[in-house]
């Protein structure tokens, strides 16, 4: 027997690894061609140090974030070389882009994901065919200075649309995520490309 799916207002994606395709590496390669240093010295700074996590969580702003950056590498990082490495390591998924323009015609939809400030800049570059569209609709963890899968970070997100979560949606390609997004009471899929991405749509007749 068939099972009528809920009505919904809201589709929230999930940026990394969703709308896009991340590659760690590159973006590690990019920043250390610009300090002159490896990748892995990058990674130490950025990653291991914790620095990137205390920006995503907006434990940081980002003058802070990208001066201890810099100070990290022995360089100047401003924020047009971020965004240059972050967009290095990135590429739009065409065919997820395409499906949140069709659900877009039908409910409204938006992005929430974990990362500073500065990615909000990245996203408008990276898929720019979804905007405006999406302008005012992505969320970064940083600016509401908590993270996936905190329940926090969806009731910050429907607050900010306007809806119940019964109403939404969440995709994400982290199980942790979607456990976190259910347990703040929203509908949610792990999605992990474009065809996963295809038949959740479906199942709640989205596309």
């Amino acid at each position: 027997m068939s099972t009528t799916p809920p009505v919904l207002r809201l589709v929230l994606f999930d940026f990394d690894g969703v709308l896009a395709r991340y590659s760690h590496h590159a973006r590690l390669a990019s920043l250390a061609r610009v300090a002159g240093c490896t990748p892995a010295r990058v990674s130490a700074v950025l990653f291991e140090s914790g620095l990137e996590r205390a920006y995503d969580s907006g434990a940081l702003d980002t003058a802070a974030y990208l001066q201890q950056l810099g100070a990290g590498l022995g360089c100047t990082i401003d924020a047009d070389t971020w965004l240059d490495a972050r967009i290095a390591g990135t590429r739009a998924e065409p065919i997820a882009l395409d499906l949140v323009a069709a659900v877009a015609s039908k409910v409204q939809v938006g992005v929430l994901t974990n990362n500073g400030a500065l990615m909000l800049d990245a996203i408008v570059r990276i898929v720019a065919p979804l905007f405006p569209m999406l302008d005012g609709r992505v969320l970064c963890s940083g600016s509401l200075g908590v993270r996936k899968p905190d329940r926090a970070i969806f009731e910050h997100a429907l607050a900010h649309f306007d809806v119940s979560a019964r109403e939404a949606l969440f995709v994400d390609d982290l199980f942790v995520n979607v456990q976190g997004a259910r347990a703040a009471g929203l509908h949610a899929d792990t999605v992990v490309d474009a065809r996963s991405l295809r038949t959740v749509l479906r199942r709640y007749g989205l596309v």
